[in-house]
């Protein structure tokens, strides 16, 4: 929190400051101009060139201004998000509100547990994460989210995270250069679009007429200046229709290449930025180091090379006004050279363009969860195994308040499965759902939250929200039975981290009960490895059939003056005390 409150007030000064020099450029962009009308107009009146002499130079300082006005109008939006960023993180740590994308766009219901991990949404783990602001950067963070590492990635992940969780200037850098972007989906899309769009190539009459046309109209107009025959003029208007006729055929093509291409220069333009601010800074972890390793091409650095893409959609773009359209391709073809070399461009570079852009999404995906460590120091990174060992001390839910928020030791071996009991609010489902979104977490690569944690990290299956889906005419019941069938398909193929919760509620209870101890049975059968809740004490007996694999832990609820304690600490056995009855006589209900 300190280290924001600090950057806060050194983006306020700073933004003062850059405000102030701002105001006062303009101020003398605005006098060069008026300036040069004044010499402009005491050159008229006396026709002395030492007022022309006086208004170049007044002009030429305001092409000059106008760059130091561009260069601080940019270093304004960067100071400006800079200190939003920071305001951000101190609103969402005092837990005032929470301004991140929700990600609510990539819920799946169909996925084995995004819906019910609450992974998407409001409040949920995506939007606590997420520190992104590209599309392809939440884009990433949100496949990250859906996905189990392999082993080896989930190492590099963590070294790369920890070292990005001490760059908290360069991250904020990062993050600002992209807000600043205003990326959106349709113009991510929009380049993707033209990388994958082959056009037809030029042909030869188009080819020789873009050098010949050109070098004739220029021939000849330098042939005018020097014998000043008039006869010229008409040639250079003969080349000029010429030009026209060869932009015409070639007219269609261009607008094809440029389809969709609205302001592309622009977002391309801040890609090769965020791209060179990779490039430039020093790594350490082996996943970063690669990332830099990729974005070199044929001995030159990506930006570069991203660069002279902008520059030649910003060049394309003249095409759209008609003045400068008629003037420059009257004369030189100026926007037929410009697609040779766009094609060109793309010839060459298309195939590496969306690997450079993805760098920029798993920069960013990365980012975030050195955010989640950075604000967190007492989060740790699980130890990987592959002896299908699981354990965490001290372990809860990483979005619960921490000044509140219970820990639990808990661990699956020797037994590798818990039957999970208690009253209801006495904590089943929240200790469930820590335990998924942490078991989501370490297999990415992530911090995990808890003082300490081992993990053999395996696909998460989970079953405790299910909706009725009236869309598919789906009944709450149908759609539990189609997810187990799902878990139970999946365990086919590899042991999984497998969570219930009172599995089977659309049923009486006798069949609830065969029912959740015959899917007890199945899961432990496939080595699935994990913790089934429920209120049915008998389903706890199953444990004296299998004491190797079954293990009974439970949440208890105390009645202290006449009021009931929750203490959310997950004790040994089965669940003894109720709280229905006494809620209900205690609100009059019974």
């Amino acid at each position: 929190m300190d280290s924001y409150q600090y950057k806060v007030a050194h983006y306020t000064e700073a933004f003062q400051k850059i405000s102030k020099k701002y105001n006062s450029i303009s101020f003398l962009r605005l006098l060069t101009v008026f300036l040069f009308l004044v010499l402009m107009f005491y050159y008229i009146k006396t026709n002395e060139m030492l007022y022309v002499a006086f208004a170049f130079l007044s002009f030429a300082g305001f092409i000059f201004l106008m760059r130091i006005h561009a260069r601080l109008s940019f270093q304004k939006q960067l100071t400006i998000a800079l200190l939003q960023i920071n305001k951000n993180e101190i609103s969402y740590l005092k837990r005032e509100k929470n301004p991140f994308e929700n990600g609510v766009e990539f819920n799946d219901f169909h996925h084995p547990y995004a819906y019910d991990l609450d992974i998407f949404g409001d409040h949920s783990l995506f939007q606590n994460l997420n520190r992104t602001a590209t599309f392809i950067g939440k884009k990433t963070l949100a496949h990250q989210l859906l996905q189990l590492n392999s082993n080896a990635a989930i190492l590099e992940n963590q070294e790369a995270i920890n070292e990005l969780k001490t760059k908290i200037d360069w991250r904020q850098d990062f993050l600002a250069l992209a807000t600043v972007s205003h990326d959106t989906k349709n113009v991510y899309e929009s380049l993707i679009y033209w990388k994958s769009f082959r056009n037809s190539s030029l042909s030869k009459v188009l080819i020789i007429s873009s050098i010949v046309l050109p070098t004739l109209f220029l021939g000849l107009l330098v042939g005018y200046f020097i014998t000043s025959k008039t006869v010229l003029l008409s040639y250079l208007t003969y080349v000029f229709i010429a030009n026209m006729m060869v932009m015409g055929k070639a007219f269609k093509q261009i607008q094809s290449e440029i389809a969709k291409a609205d302001n592309i220069d622009k977002i391309i333009k801040q890609y090769g930025l965020l791209i060179e601010k990779i490039e430039n800074e020093t790594f350490q972890s082996k996943k970063l180091v690669e990332l830099q390793n990729q974005l070199i091409f044929k001995n030159q650095k990506a930006s570069a090379h991203l660069k002279q893409l902008s520059e030649l959609f910003s060049r394309m773009d003249t095409i759209n006004n008609f003045v400068t359209a008629i003037v420059f391709n009257g004369t030189f073809l100026f926007n037929l050279h410009v697609l040779k070399a766009l094609l060109k461009w793309k010839e060459n570079y298309a195939d590496e363009l969306e690997k450079w852009v993805n760098i920029i999404g798993e920069v960013e995906s990365l980012n975030s969860f050195a955010n989640l460590g950075y604000n967190n120091p007492d989060f740790v990174f699980p130890k990987i195994n592959s002896d299908y060992k699981i354990g965490f001390s001290n372990l809860s839910h990483p979005l619960l308040n921490p000044a509140t928020r219970v820990g639990n030791d808990t661990h699956f071996y020797p037994e590798s499965f818990m039957i999970l009991t208690g009253s209801n609010m006495s904590g089943k489902s929240t200790f469930l759902r820590s335990l998924g979104i942490n078991m989501v977490l370490g297999g990415i690569g992530s911090v995990v939250c808890a003082s300490e944690a081992n993990m053999h990290p395996l696909p998460v299956l989970v079953s405790m929200r299910l909706s009725d889906s009236l869309a598919d005419s789906e009944s709450y019941f149908f759609a539990e039975i189609k997810r187990l069938k799902q878990i139970m398909d999946a365990l086919q193929d590899q042991p999984a981290f497998v969570l219930l919760d009172e599995i089977l509620r659309g049923t009486n209870s006798d069949d609830k009960r065969n029912g959740t101890i015959e899917v007890v049975k199945k899961i432990i059968a496939k080595k699935a490895i994990g913790a089934i809740a429920t209120h049915d004490i008998e389903v706890c007996l199953t444990t004296n059939d299998y004491p190797e694999i079954l293990t009974n832990q439970c949440f208890e609820v105390e009645i202290e003056n006449d009021e009931l304690h929750f203490d959310y600490k997950l004790r040994s056995g089965i669940c003894k005390n109720k709280s229905a009855t006494f809620l209900m006589q205690k609100m009059g209900v019974i």
